[in-house]
């Protein structure tokens, strides 16, 4: 679609936005980025992978990724509340995938090979991401010490094995959190909010370009204003039509 009969049909969906909804709308775009990311590998408890959304769409994360070899990544719109709506999340499927959680179970059996997180690390490389696997046995960044001179895609494992072979031979760096406790790691959803804490605040006061572009802003924009009109098809089809145009 074209910038200018986007930003025009914006407006037009923007009339049957309550005012205080398009306020929020324009203060939160404020804070998205896409200068940090994350990807979660074979996240097979739906709590913490609707937590993990959630932290996401508090933090100003606009992309969540997720490498699903064994387990299918599944969102309890209970935890979630909504985040899901806000947040774009990009799926990398192996043919393996299972729903059941006992399938970890089965990863001690089978070959070392996770096509799911392949795929999921060599899109971000691709799009100039440095990839920090968070591991404990690791030498590795701690929190203050990473850079933000160029874009970052933190990785997390699963509850029980933590990030696979292939993500951490793979990694372009690592990062422990701190701990000073018996307990080996934190659980998933917390180790993602304690990671963004640090690293979002310090990116804001960076002078990173860590802002999402106008034509990213408007075509997020396009496409929170349809999340929330539930006759947005129609509308949409009005749009059009008084333009004289054909519905693409």
């Amino acid at each position: 679609m074209e910038a200018d009969l986007r930003r025009e049909l914006i407006a037009f969906l923007g009339q049957f936005v309550t005012e205080h909804k398009r306020q929020r709308i324009a203060e939160v775009l404020q804070w998205r980025t896409r200068y940090v990311t994350f990807l979660l590998e074979d996240i097979y408890q739906s709590q913490n992978a609707s937590a993990t959304l959630r932290t996401a769409d508090l933090f100003g994360i606009q992309d969540v990724y997720v490498a699903e070899n064994w387990n299918l990544y599944k969102v309890n719109p209970d935890v979630a509340l909504g985040a899901h709506k806000w947040v774009d999340l990009h799926r990398f499927r192996s043919p393996a995938g299972q729903e059941a959680p006992e399938a970890l179970d089965a990863l001690h059996e089978m070959p070392q090979h996770f096509p799911a997180t392949e795929a999921a690390m060599a899109h971000l490389r691709e799009r100039g991401y440095v990839l920090v696997a968070t591991s404990p046995h690791r030498e590795a960044w701690g929190l203050e010490d990473v850079p933000l001179d160029r874009p970052l895609a933190f990785l997390f494992g699963n509850e029980r094995e933590g990030l696979s072979p292939y993500a951490l031979e793979h990694a372009d760096a690592y990062l422990r959190l701190p701990m000073y406790g018996f307990t080996e790691s934190f659980n998933i959803s917390v180790s993602v909010a304690i990671t963004l804490t640090h690293v979002v605040e310090a990116l804001h006061r960076s002078e990173a370009p860590w802002r999402l572009t106008e034509d990213e802003r408007e075509a997020l924009l396009l496409k929170w204003y349809r999340s929330i009109l539930e006759r947005h098809e129609a509308l949409e089809r009005a749009f059009y039509r008084q333009r004289g145009l054909a519905a693409p």
